[in-house]
């Protein structure tokens, strides 16, 4: 696009320029002075710690042919033009939505925000629509994915990239043939205008619980800034569940004739409806009751929890268009969440092994918590703690928490860095210790300790192997290297099934 229909698009005054902006071409949009090439436009914020307005020289040397701010501070030029707006950050976001031709209003968009469950329920909402034949994009906090179904990571790791990674990752979504994208929202995106250029058709909201309040100072703002995705979707998912906040929500969704659709998996009064859960090893059964009609539900994932995100990502999905025979049957083969709480296929004769990313000590709590009620046999958990400056204090909880909750506790590696690996599993050992128990056994080499779990578990037993999750690699002092933890669960459960573990 030309400068011009950008000055426009953003309302902008147009100051410090010699030719009409009709002639200049725009190509792209950054924040970022490094990452500006020839053709992009610089937009110029002023955070806590920097002031854009100090790169502005760089970015120009970098090939930038305009600058967006809110003011130039102590200079009078900047030798290029310069378009000044009441908001960077918004202009930002506008700026990157006008450059990359507005993908998602081409897009049926489905967005997912809440303190817990956004990604579990934007992978079930992305596995419905692509099991509805809909070719379907996700922007996720695990990396996102164009119709192709391949992971792919942003350049720069945020829950939800900056607004112009956000509109790329659209425009490519949308290039390779998307008729429907599932973006997870969170708070910070939507209070920092990452996504304030993404047109929401439907708006998935799970909770609210006590949460980033560093970042958004009270409660009251935080539900403020996730809210903020229920008043710009045209039709909102609220969970009756989430007192007092879906009192609060129901007027938003309303506004302006807009419609919202209601879920409970607790027997409030709801659109949708859960009742008779039974949590079984190979996952939740429940009945839904829903205006679609009712039907016996199979979702191969363990954790009560997680019939609240299903009833989510069906209401969400049910709002596109969707039939309640096909989410019935798309659920019972959801292939879980990359690394969280994710149930490998098992033999007979072999234990349940379950994959999650629960690092600290509150989340393995939870997970253990979560485990121990579908556990037949005995449990088993595989953890490690960081190295580094990472916060040293919470080793020795994690040792109380595994040997406390699991039957069995291996304390292994897990990104040690340069912190002697040696001194991180003293502290994981102190803390059973502390609590006079002595169910664990330490074996550094994390292959080793999964091969180990896997061996010594009897076929009614499971292991959760804590801490990696989705990760790719692993930090062994100062060498990074490869690392799949599903693979190796899976190589552990095939020797094992050859006789050959030892």
């Amino acid at each position: 696009m030309n400068l011009a229909d950008l000055v426009e698009a953003l309302d902008a005054e147009l100051v410090d320029t010699a030719e009409h902006p009709s002639g200049v071409v725009v190509t792209g949009v950054s924040h970022q002075a490094a990452w500006i090439r020839p053709g992009d436009v610089f937009v110029a914020i002023r955070g806590a710690r920097f002031d854009g307005h100090g790169f502005i020289d760089e970015a120009i040397e970098r090939g930038a042919v305009a600058v967006v701010g809110e003011g130039l501070p102590g200079r009078t030029t900047c030798n290029v033009p310069y378009l000044k707006v009441p908001s960077a950050r918004a202009a930002l976001a506008d700026a990157a939505t006008a450059v990359m031709g507005r993908p998602s209003d081409r897009m049926t968009v489905l967005g997912v925000t809440g303190t817990d469950g956004k990604t579990t329920t934007s992978c079930l909402a992305l596995h419905l629509l692509r099991s509805a034949g809909r070719s379907t994009g996700l922007l996720s906090t695990i990396g996102y994915q164009l119709p192709d179904g391949q992971l792919r990571q942003p350049p720069s790791h945020f829950t939800t990239p900056e607004a112009p990674q956000v509109q790329q990752i659209l425009r490519d979504m949308l290039t390779h043939g998307a008729e429907a994208a599932v973006v997870e929202s969170s708070s910070h995106a939507l209070a920092l205008d990452r996504v304030r250029g993404v047109s929401y058709d439907v708006g998935i909201w799970t909770n609210l619980t006590g949460e980033h309040l560093d970042f958004h100072g009270t409660m009251e703002q935080y539900f403020a800034d996730k809210a903020k995705l229920v008043q710009r979707a045209g039709h909102s998912v609220l969970n009756a569940d989430d007192a007092p906040w879906f009192e609060k929500l129901v007027p938003l969704a309303t506004e302006g004739g807009r419609a919202f659709t209601s879920y409970s998996a607790e027997g409030r009064e709801a659109d949708w409806r859960a009742s008779e859960v039974e949590e079984l090893p190979e996952g939740l059964r429940f009945t839904v009751d829903s205006p679609l009609g009712r039907a016996q539900v199979r979702l191969p994932m363990v954790g009560r929890f997680n019939v609240a995100n299903a009833l989510a990502a069906m209401a969400g999905v049910a709002a596109t268009g969707v039939g309640l025979e096909e989410l019935v049957t798309a659920l019972a083969t959801f292939p879980g969440v990359a690394g969280r709480m994710e149930i490998l296929d098992r033999e007979p004769g072999d234990p349940r092994v379950i994959v999650d990313f629960a690092h600290t000590a509150p989340s393995l709590d939870k997970a253990l918590a979560t485990v121990r009620v579908t556990t037949e046999g005995q449990l088993w958990v595989v953890i490690g703690s960081a190295g580094g400056p990472r916060d040293p204090s919470k080793r020795a909880p994690l040792g109380d928490v595994a040997t406390r909750l699991a039957d069995h506790a291996v304390f292994t590696e897990e990104d040690h860095r340069t912190t002697p690996l040696q001194d991180i599993l003293d502290e994981m050992e102190r803390g059973a210790r502390q609590s006079g128990r002595d169910n664990f056994v330490s074996i550094g080499d994390r292959t080793e300790a999964i091969r180990y779990a896997v061996r010594e578990a009897g076929p009614d037993d499971t292991v959760v192997l804590a801490g990696k999750g989705p990760e790719e690699t692993m930090e062994r002092g100062s060498e990074l290297v490869p690392w799949d933890e599903i693979e190796e669960a899976r190589e552990a459960l095939r020797l094992r099934r050859a006789g050959v573990l030892r």
